[in-house]
């Protein structure tokens, strides 16, 4: 007869119990950024929606924004950095492929011998890093997870290239997921379609770019982030409702009994359109952050949260649905109780 292992035992209910989001301090305006790729204020609006945007100076670092946001959202759910179990930390902007940047965010954070790791789903990974906390809690493995969406996109981009100089920018959120006498975080639909991998992609990998040195002997150009826009709005715009459907239909959530719908902030239009096939009712606010924000990847959601909460557009105790998607493809979708600040 095997030898029988014990197993741990969890919670039922899981909630988002706080948040905390870091913007860097420059605002970037779309005239900043429309010369070198022959663009305008208007063109940039009218594409994308976006006014302006945060880019990160010299201090403000991967784990410079992660560790100040992570502080603000521990404070707000109320516990100490030490009852901190775990940190997931999702970025696809730390440039190091080792060591990863969770425990020296930890670290940071004044936490000893806590579990921390990074995940890479691309503007999905704050929903995959919920999802992930959720079932760490529920399972027993973890009583408070920390969840960061952290990105520096600014050090990926080629300013030159049309398709994504305008679009993206820099920022963190993070939220601490722990037990509660409600659930406030509903089944996560998640998946991915790896044979759509070049719409959004690096350039070229660092072999390539290390090989071209070799072969030449001269400085070769490094990899970028690079995007085919047509191909991933069309995706985005037409293909995730049944996604978002099925988020709802597993939390036992109506589109009716929605109070947010907060999309991963790719692109305006494509919030207009989600919003549109949804048939969301006229009192469901719709995050927006894109707008002052740009697109800050696996930050966006948890940054457009906090918008939502600090403008009133929605308050803690609302029914929110999360939906985020990006390179892979890949892409999440869940149904959660909004905290407070």
């Amino acid at each position: 007869m095997p030898t029988q292992i014990a197993t741990t035992t969890g919670v039922r209910n899981t909630s988002i119990l706080g948040l905390g989001v870091y913007r860097p301090a420059r605002i970037v305006t779309n005239d900043e950024v429309a010369g070198a790729i022959d663009s305008s204020d208007e063109w940039i609006r009218t594409r994308s929606g976006i006014k302006t945007r945060r880019f990160c100076g010299p201090d403000e670092t991967v784990l410079t924004m992660s560790i100040e946001a992570s502080k603000d959202a521990i404070e707000a759910a109320g516990i100490a950095p030490d009852q901190v179990d775990c940190v997931v930390v999702a970025t696809s902007t730390w440039l190091l492929l080792t060591p990863a940047a969770a425990p020296q965010i930890a670290s940071g954070l004044g936490m000893k011998a806590t579990a921390a790791f990074d995940i890479s789903a691309g503007c999905a990974g704050f929903c995959h890093g919920v999802s992930l906390a959720a079932d760490m809690v529920r399972s027993g493995t973890a009583r408070h997870v920390l969840v960061v969406g952290v990105e520096r996109l600014t050090d990926t981009l080629d300013f030159t290239d049309r398709s994504t100089a305008f679009l993206f920018g820099d920022g963190a959120g993070a939220v601490v997921v722990g037990p509660s006498d409600a659930n406030g975080i509903g089944p996560t639909v998640w998946g991915s379609e790896g044979e759509s991998w070049k719409a959004i992609r690096q350039t070229k990998d660092w072999m390539e770019f290390f090989n071209e040195i070799d072969a030449t002997g001269t400085d070769a150009t490094r990899p970028y982030l690079t995007m085919e826009g047509t191909t991933v709005f069309r995706w985005a715009a037409h293909s995730l409702e049944k996604v978002c459907r099925e988020a709802l239909d597993r939390a036992g959530v109506t589109t009716e009994q929605l109070d947010a719908l907060i999309p991963h902030q790719a692109n305006g239009r494509i919030t207009e359109v989600m919003s549109r096939i949804l048939k969301l009712p006229d009192d469901c606010a719709v995050a927006n952050d894109i707008e002052t924000s740009g697109n800050t990847s696996a930050a966006s959601i948890p940054l457009a949260m906090d918008t939502m909460l600090r403008n009133g557009e929605a308050k803690a105790g609302d029914t929110a649905l999360l939906i985020a998607f990006g390179a892979g493809l890949s892409y999440a979708s869940q149904v959660v109780t909004l905290p407070g600040l």
